[in-house]
């Protein structure tokens, strides 16, 4: 039985001195950054929620900021999934996390060359027009290169959770990094220190 969403509590709150602009919107990987991975999932009873993704997304949706997923799903193309049953996860990941503003999925392999697979920007854009929202003031949370790669490609800032399959190669190669979700939420709304970039 799935554990009941905890409460937030005072640790769990935005910190204090907002920066002037917040992010419009906040898009999330969902394997291994929204939800542990279980590689090529079509069983909505497998979902489980990564650690603090409910107390991180209580902040950006306490501060109205927008907050969606963007996901690659190559197991369509493989003939390991179908698109209901990436709906039917994505529905459980909804019930225990959501509503979600926005999901934007790539069925695509990595061979087919499209557009919207990661670490190509499509999926952020096509969530961004959607959301009536500007890829500059976006952000892009997850735990791979692909997924900082496309928040770059689209002009989104990119944020990297790293995990234990995490390549190092790319914890070097981001820009941004936060040890968990909830951490990453408050570095996009954190003010940057004086003189920093952001």
């Amino acid at each position: 039985m799935a554990a009941r969403p905890r409460r937030p509590g005072p640790q769990d709150r935005a910190p204090e001195g907002l920066p002037e602009r917040l992010p419009e919107a906040v898009l999330f990987d969902r394997d291994g950054t929204l939800v542990e991975d279980v590689p090529y999932n079509g069983d909505p009873a497998l979902v489980t929620p990564m650690p603090r993704a409910r107390a991180a997304l209580d902040v950006l949706r306490g501060l109205g900021i927008a907050v969606g997923v963007v996901s690659n799903q190559s197991g369509v193309a493989r003939g390991l999934l179908d698109r209901e049953r990436v709906e039917a996860v994505a529905r459980r990941v909804d019930a225990l996390l959501g509503p979600f503003a926005v999901w934007a999925v790539c069925p695509h392999g990595p061979d087919d060359l499209c557009a919207c697979r990661k670490p190509a920007p499509g999926l952020v854009l096509a969530a961004c027009h959607r959301l009536g929202v500007d890829p500059c003031r976006t952000a892009v949370v997850g735990d791979t290169g692909a997924d900082t790669g496309a928040a770059r490609a689209a002009g989104a800032r990119g944020v990297l959770v790293p995990t234990p399959v995490t390549l190092p190669e790319e914890v070097a190669g981001a820009e941004e990094t936060a040890p968990d979700l909830l951490a990453a939420v408050h570095l996009l709304v954190t003010p940057a220190p004086a003189g920093g970039d952001r």
